[in-house]
């Protein structure tokens, strides 16, 4: 069942106040883990770019958990471009790679987002796993056919993520992030659809 975009800017805000390291602007994510920690220093002026700070780290965590995702399905995608067999191989070879290199592009746009924000992006494999929805790359490649049908519930999967966090930025007055997560949400639905159509007889 879909969560209610305002109950989740509630909760998160809510789970922020509450939380122990809130005054050192820490956001609490996915399992109790926290994620996008406030950066700064006292040299630097105050952000004030028209978005309430408590508003910045709710933005913050939901695109630490759009990253991690997207980061985790890039990597998958890559995977499979590399171990792909069968009598597709050429054509899978050649989509994957189109596919890795946006997801990957991807990344950078979205990291920058959350720095822009006054976060720090996280950036390593632990951090990732710990708040990744999209699960990690089969250790034993499999078939083609079932390649594409593990992208198509990837890309579904980041979709999802992506518009739960889109009325929490609108609310907020941060039209950038709506407007990165809405054309994020633009491709994986249409790469969602692409490889779908190849599972169709």
């Amino acid at each position: 069942m879909a969560k209610n975009p305002k109950d989740i800017k509630k909760n998160t805000k809510a789970a922020i106040a509450d939380a122990p390291a809130a005054a050192k602007g820490t956001v609490p994510a996915k399992g109790g883990e926290r994620v996008a920690p406030e950066s700064g220093s006292r040299s630097a002026p105050i952000i004030n770019i028209g978005i309430d700070r408590q508003d910045r780290a709710a933005i913050a965590e939901g695109l630490s958990r759009v990253l991690a995702d997207t980061y985790t399905l890039y990597l998958t995608t890559h995977n499979f471009h590399w171990n792909v067999t069968g009598p597709h191989f050429n054509s899978l070879h050649a989509m994957f790679m189109a596919q890795y290199t946006e997801l990957w592009n991807s990344t950078d746009v979205i990291a920058e987002r959350i720095r822009a924000l006054g976060h720090y992006a996280p950036g390593s494999y632990a951090e990732f796993s710990k708040i990744a929805t999209v699960p990690d790359v089969p250790q034993q490649p499999p078939k083609a056919m079932e390649m594409v049908r593990i992208l198509v519930k990837g890309h579904e999967t980041v979709s999802r993520i992506a518009r739960e966090f889109i009325p929490v930025a609108e609310e907020a007055g941060d039209d950038p992030t709506a407007d990165m997560l809405t054309a994020r949400c633009t491709v994986h639905d249409q790469t969602a659809w692409m490889l779908r159509s190849l599972l169709e007889e």
